[in-house]
């Protein structure tokens, strides 16, 4: 029973760890991942100009949409 909380408290501090700078940098890699697969080059640069919006530019964004 402790280990198992051990080992809940462990995953919990490790997903404290990821900020959403962080998970948004993933998110952004996988995009830009699948924008390479792209065979058309006008639809592939589309692509990659949209994965390469900023983490502050996403979240004036998202805060310019709540309001």
């Amino acid at each position: 029973m402790i280990h198992n909380l051990l080992k809940l408290l462990g995953m919990v501090l490790l997903l404290a760890g990821c900020t959403s700078a962080n998970l948004y940098a993933t998110g952004r890699n996988a995009q830009r991942a699948q924008c390479m697969k792209q065979a058309d080059e006008a639809a592939r640069e589309r692509c990659l100009q949209d994965a390469s919006m900023s983490h502050d530019t996403y979240q004036k964004e998202v805060d310019a949409a709540r309001k």
